[in-house]
């Protein structure tokens, strides 16, 4: 039985035999493996343009903005001055929208944030009374107010009676400010929450009653109120939900 003896690059692997008699022949094979040399990364490797033209699109990151809504449609408007559940409610939204069209593109930096009017619309449409309750940027107050002033002619309020409500106008690529939701109008509001512990420290502690419950509308009442109910449309849900998330998300947990 012949010995074989058999070498892999370094290695020798070697079978041996007992003392080797004539009879016995040994073949030697020699089988070569050459390792492909290791390539390392060079340290001094410079970037192309292209890679360069990213790098700093990414370090110079671009401002959002958000271009202004565009104006009701006079379809809106019909609606709005009809409608008059939840105090006008398509006439207050309508309104904010026609002055937001107004301010131009909001873009991210010092001159975004929000302003909060109160507001009387005299029975006719025109403007009665305009208070600034609170804003955070001087910038989109006075692009508000210059849109209020220069707004075109509105039409009658839906009662026929002054329309006194509060409006936030939101200069902000971040807003969320798409139509409300009419489905729930004819039932009665939620009451605030007030936390009946309060207590200023100074005076007398008494324990607040909570607010008493919106009464339900009577059956006259109600007829027309769901008489004036519009479809709800998928911008409509689709604000709402949003308008949820803006407010009860978190970054942290990424909903």
């Amino acid at each position: 039985m012949p010995v074989v003896a058999i070498s892999a690059s370094q290695h020798l692997l070697t079978l041996r035999q007992p003392t080797k008699t004539p009879d016995q022949e040994v073949e030697f094979f020699f089988i070569k493996t050459e390792l492909q040399p290791e390539i390392e990364p060079s340290r001094d490797r410079s970037i192309t343009k292209q890679e360069a033209a990213i790098t700093q699109a990414i370090s110079e990151k671009l401002p959002a903005t958000m271009a202004a809504p565009s104006a009701p449609t006079a379809e809106e408007w019909t609606f709005a001055s009809k409608y008059t559940n939840k105090n006008s409610k398509g006439y207050r939204h309508s309104w904010g929208q026609q002055v937001r069209s107004m301010m131009g593109t909001a873009i991210e930096g010092p001159d975004q944030g929000e302003v909060r009017f109160r507001i009387e619309i005299a029975p006719n449409g025109t403007l009665a009374k305009l208070d600034t309750l609170w804003s955070t940027s001087a910038h989109a107050e006075k692009l508000a107010r210059k849109a209020i002033q220069n707004m075109p002619a509105l039409p009658p309020t839906p009662t026929g009676k002054p329309l006194i409500f509060e409006k936030t106008i939101s200069f902000s690529p971040f807003a969320s400010d798409g139509p409300p939701t009419y489905k729930d109008d004819c039932l009665p509001d939620t009451p605030a929450f007030k936390n009946p512990f309060a207590w200023d420290g100074k005076s007398e502690q008494v324990k607040a009653q909570p607010a008493p419950t919106e009464p339900k509308l009577d059956a006259q009442a109600m007829e027309e109120c769901l008489r004036q109910l519009p479809k709800d449309t998928l911008e409509a849900e689709m604000a709402r939900d949003q308008r949820i998330m803006d407010q009860w998300g978190s970054s942290k947990t990424g909903r």
